[in-house]
């Protein structure tokens, strides 16, 4: 069911992570969207009656070019986009295989060591989204 004015806009997404090829610390990958501007986690509306983690996981790899090992739930944002309510569900999501390719939604993407990620996120609500990985990755 498609949402109604007042119902909010669906989407789900994860906080992508791998250890680095170079020295095995932890990166954190950010997708930049030309049509916005910004940097943010991947992320997307979901389709007709899927399930949130699906979802997720199928836009990580639409995005990002990569295949994940999804993690724990993490947290799930309420805000207004477009006049409308958005709930973005999140998980974290360890990078398995791949390879980005430019695409429609996403021209860049980088892979960040924690501080650059927080500093490099537009927007601050996902922002917190790194700290509660790390917090999720310390208690594994």
């Amino acid at each position: 069911m498609h949402a109604t004015n007042g119902d909010p806009v669906l989407a789900a997404g994860c906080v992508l992570w791998r250890r680095s090829p170079f020295d095995g610390e932890l990166e954190i990958c950010l997708v930049h969207r030309p049509k916005y501007d910004d940097w943010s986690h991947p992320k997307g509306k979901l389709k007709r009656a899927e399930d949130a983690l699906a979802g997720a996981v199928r836009e990580v790899e639409e995005e990002t070019g990569y295949r994940c090992a999804t993690g724990p739930r993490l947290a799930t944002l309420h805000y207004m986009a477009n006049d409308r309510p958005k709930q973005v569900s999140y998980w974290a999501a360890e990078a398995t295989e791949g390879r980005f390719a430019p695409n429609r939604e996403v021209d860049r993407i980088l892979w960040l060591p924690p501080t650059g990620a927080r500093h490099r996120l537009t927007h601050p609500r996902d922002k917190d989204l790194v700290d509660e990985l790390l917090a999720v990755l310390r208690h594994a």
